[in-house]
């Protein structure tokens, strides 16, 4: 038996979040011994999108494929380069034809592991069904991949737990990503897919959701509109560590990470 250790970490939110991903993750990977590093960097370029040139830097921290979500199209930029960067997902449920790509299988020594993002529609932008595209997906891959992960990226915990039990056995993981908030409902449900509703983030601890608190609390006391700034300061680096057995694809463990920087 061949287990493989995935490690998802959480919204990277700006230049903290940034500096927290670059030492925690030659760490992690030293003391866990990581085959595969997934990270969410919608929210790594001033706290909003992602630009070519962090998507390296986040690359080079050891990061082997970036997710995203529905902030993926908030540095105009994109539109030049995400077609161009196999290691940048944005969500699968994007309309036909939308740039980039939604999923990416990826070889984990002999093993193949496939990578999905989804986008959730509750409280969200709109957009596909996530549940008919992941369906969709599966018809396609399954045969052709050990390994299935799943970044969904929704703001509904309802919405994500459905999801993961509407896939349990069919996948490996799904990670809640989007709330910035980490969740301590990490398990492994009866058919093998591990799951928790929300990975966290890596970004500011003492800020709301990595942004700096006054006008954010401002917006919310005043209801008028205010221009967020990331937070600065000490950061939380938030991730789970998956171990799955590449031979049936069922997760073994799923374990939580906070760790401030």
């Amino acid at each position: 038996m061949r287990e493989i250790k995935v490690m998802m970490i959480g919204d990277i939110c700006g230049k903290s979040g940034r500096q927290a991903a670059a030492h925690y993750i030659p760490l992690l990977q030293k003391e866990h011994g990581l085959d595969l590093v997934i990270a969410n960097g919608e929210n790594s370029a001033g706290g909003i999108g992602i630009t070519k040139d962090i998507a390296a830097e986040l690359l080079s921290m050891g990061i082997d494929m970036i997710t995203t979500g529905n902030h993926i199209w908030d540095k105009k930029e994109i539109f030049d380069f995400i077609a161009q960067q196999d290691k940048l997902l944005r969500p699968a449920n994007y309309p036909a034809g939308t740039l980039g790509q939604g999923y990416q299988i990826i070889k984990v020594g002999i093993y193949r592991l496939a990578i999905i993002n989804l986008a959730g529609r509750v409280f969200m932008p709109p957009i596909d069904c996530p549940f008919q595209c992941a369906e969709a997906i599966l018809k396609q891959i399954s045969d052709k991949c050990d390994m299935i992960i799943i970044d969904f990226h929704a703001e509904a915990t309802s919405e994500k737990m459905a999801l993961a039990w509407y896939l349990d056995g069919k996948v490996s993981c799904i990670a809640g990503t989007h709330t910035h908030i980490q969740t301590a409902d990490n398990r492994i449900l009866p058919s093998g897919t591990a799951y928790i509703s929300d990975l966290g983030m890596v970004g500011a601890w003492n800020s709301i959701l990595g942004m700096e608190k006054e006008a954010v609390i401002r917006k919310f006391v005043t209801g008028l509109p205010a221009r967020f700034t990331v937070a600065k300061g000490q950061a939380v680096f938030c991730a789970i560590i998956v171990t799955i057995n590449a031979e049936t694809g069922r997760a073994e463990n799923i374990t939580r990470v906070q760790e401030f920087f």
